[in-house]
């Protein structure tokens, strides 16, 4: 390559100028995913350049977080091999990856229906991240027998994701039910005093239960991420 050619590569390692977005194509580089996309606030033409830089630039699966359907409509558009999970808020391109360690597990819990969407946002997360991920949901503590049922697959995961509204009260209780990591995630589920998910955010900073980690309210994509990289390390 020309001189001129040979710059213009190595700048591109730092990031790339798009002029409303400078994409960091080292990401995967230094942590081993490429940068992901966060949708909400972005207008549905910088969502889709973006995903389409990215796709061009990696061999890995792409995503976008927090995607609206408008989002997603014009990201497919551009990219035909894109998908849209609308439960989860997220559009990815799945590309071939290693084929996951099945005896490495993720574990994703939910204390209740209303909290599988932020659950389906850690769940795929992982998943794209290339992790085996099983789920459970619907295991909250007002039926604490229904956890029970599900003792096998708490023993049997390397880390588990607790996502849990109201009083935020499942990840303590997992915490206590295993030797592995509990990465908890509260959600902005519940009635006024929950103050949209601040009750359970504080309920899961005092557990009583040791080695539980806790992410920011709705925050179901940063414990895909946490659990995931927990789950790579030897």
């Amino acid at each position: 390559m020309t001189l001129e050619q040979g710059v213009e590569t190595v700048s591109k390692l730092a990031f790339e100028d798009m002029g409303f977005a400078h994409i960091d194509h080292q990401r995967e580089l230094r942590q081993g995913f490429p940068e992901v996309i966060y949708a909400e606030g972005k207008t549905a033409e910088q969502v889709t350049a973006i995903m389409t830089r990215l796709a061009a630039e990696s061999a890995r699966s792409v995503m976008a977080t927090r995607v609206s359907p408008e989002q997603a409509a014009a990201v497919r558009k551009a990219v035909p091999e894109a998908t849209y999970e609308e439960t989860a808020r997220i559009v990815y391109i799945k590309r071939a990856a290693p084929d996951p360690d099945p005896t490495r597990r993720i574990l994703v819990l939910t204390a209740g229906t209303s909290d599988i969407p932020v659950a389906k946002e850690a769940e795929l997360t992982a998943a794209l991240m290339g992790n085996a991920v099983d789920t459970c949901y619907d295991v909250g503590v007002a039926g604490i027998h229904r956890l029970f049922a599900h003792e096998k697959e708490i023993r049997a995961a390397n880390v588990l994701i607790v996502v849990a509204g109201m009083e935020g009260a499942l990840a303590s209780v997992a915490g206590g039910l295993t030797s592995k990591p509990v990465v908890a995630v509260p959600t902005s589920v519940g009635y006024g005093a929950s103050f949209h998910g601040l009750s359970a955010l504080l309920a899961m900073l005092n557990s009583c239960a040791a080695g539980v980690a806790v992410m920011n309210i709705d925050n179901g994509f940063g414990a895909g991420v946490l659990a995931s990289r927990i789950n790579a390390m030897r």
